[in-house]
């Protein structure tokens, strides 16, 4: 066994240490301070047992652990007990890579760079992902056989766009593309899948769902990234958008859109589209129709480094500072209407970026209050991965410190409802890091 892990930890370029031990019966948290993903104030001298991979009992009084032999204790010594964070619009094959490089390097290469970047993205206290985009079926079963360490992540597989939108990413040699001629090497590798009616959506849908999406991603206006899909443009007709929900539905779960404009995002609710990405141009009328019907808005408070990533005088970097400057009205709108909001990040193509997800949780303070802050990252967008039903991948409520729940859990060297910039050096400040009742770091072990 000694020698399989040393060869895994070579190959994904971590130690020994960064793959979970075999849990032991029991764990018990002792005197910490509880912040549960829901409330504003921490309960204090509070002790959390863990049993298996579920939190099993919490109290103000001392728990027995009933003289079972294979038990952790960990003195909390008063720090802040939490739940793992979650980032709702995360890709977990596209961090790292350039644009260039998805579209050339080996495929087996960018699966080992994803592998590290799994495991980084767990360090930082990051123990679920919604992956709104990718092949990520793959590094997701390594994750949850435990041949990496990583998130758990909610796979939507590749993106489905049409023809010009965005994620298609194919060169003009490529074209004119024939129904059933040999794929691109985007569709080829699982990136992303172009549909052009609604019946070649509802196939591209069901292939998904086939690979074990928990949820579907559609781009359903334009992007950023993509050099041929201008912001502006309303890519899938209102008949392909609801061929995709009626497919989805037919599998228990839902649709999410990329959308940033008014007209898309209208589009994709008419279509009975259950969350939008971004939503960064929206106006007020469209936030009023978000809060009526009851959607979710996943947005993201982008750095303008995010832009780097793109060459200077480009069209993409252009487009990268028009929704920047979007970002104020799009989120002050939701706080006034009350939008079902769930945090993410939606990094790219950048290994510094991704260093700094905490960071970029801490933007959100701009506008919501730390507390706030903190219950988006975890109950809420627990309450957004519910919306997968039974396709919900691991079955079990995440995103919460409460008996019942699964056991992803930090703990914290201070208290990051009145000092959230805590999360910022997550190396020095999470102490403990448990995913599904297994502990992947405690730098309270000498």
């Amino acid at each position: 066994m000694f020698r399989r892990t040393t060869l895994l930890a070579a190959l994904f370029c971590v130690t020994p240490a960064a793959y979970a031990a075999e849990p032991p019966a029991l764990t018990l948290f002792e005197n910490v301070r509880v912040f549960d993903g829901k409330s504003e104030r921490l309960e204090e001298g509070m002790n959390v047992l863990v049993r298996g991979n579920t939190i099993e009992k919490i109290s103000k009084d001392p728990l027995s652990t009933d003289g079972t032999p294979s038990v952790q204790v960990i003195a909390g010594g008063g720090r802040t007990l939490m739940p793992g964070l979650i980032d709702a619009h995360w890709h977990a094959m596209l961090v790292r890579p350039t644009p260039a490089a998805l579209l050339t390097d080996d495929v087996g290469y960018l699966n080992l760079v994803a592998g590290a970047e799994a495991r980084d993205t767990l360090m930082r206290g990051f123990t679920t992902v919604r992956d709104v985009g990718g092949p990520s079926f793959g590094l997701k079963r390594a994750i949850d056989e435990g041949i990496v360490a990583g998130p758990r992540i909610f796979p939507s597989g590749a993106i489905i766009s049409v023809t010009s939108g965005h994620g298609d990413f194919r060169q003009a040699n490529e074209l004119p593309r024939v129904v059933g001629a040999p794929q691109s090497r985007q569709e080829q590798t699982g990136a992303s899948m172009i549909a052009d009616s609604p019946d070649e959506v509802r196939v591209r849908v069901r292939e998904q769902l086939l690979k074990g999406a928990s949820q579907i991603k559609l781009t359903a206006g334009g992007g950023v990234a993509s050099p041929n899909s201008p912001l502006d443009v309303s890519t899938f007709t209102e008949p392909e958008l609801r061929a995709a929900v009626e497919a989805a539905e037919n599998w228990g779960t839902y649709v999410t859109v990329h959308a940033y404009t008014p007209i898309s995002i209208q589009r994709a609710i008419s279509a009975g589209v259950k969350c939008i990405e971004h939503g960064h141009l929206m106006d007020e009328a469209t936030a009023k129709l978000i809060a009526e019907r009851g959607i979710w808005l996943s947005t993201q408070a982008f750095p303008d480094e995010m832009a780097d990533a793109f060459p200077p005088g480009s069209q993409e970097r252009a487009k990268a500072f028009t929704v920047f400057a979007g970002t104020d009205t799009s989120i002050t709108l939701a706080k006034k209407y009350k939008l079902k909001t769930a945090f993410g990040t939606d990094i790219l193509f950048s290994k510094g970026l991704a260093q700094r997800q905490g960071e970029l949780l801490v933007k959100f303070t701009r506008w919501y209050t730390p507390a706030e802050t903190l219950a988006m990252a975890t109950g809420t967008n627990g309450e957004l991965l519910a919306l997968s039903g039974k396709r919900n991948p691991y079955p079990g409520k995440l995103g919460v410190v409460e008996e019942g729940a699964l056991a992803d859990l930090l703990l914290v060297d201070g208290d990051p409802v009145s000092n959230i910039e805590l999360l910022q050096d997550p190396a020095k400040n999470l102490l403990v890091i448990m995913k599904d009742g297994k502990i992947y770091k405690n730098s309270l072990v000498p």
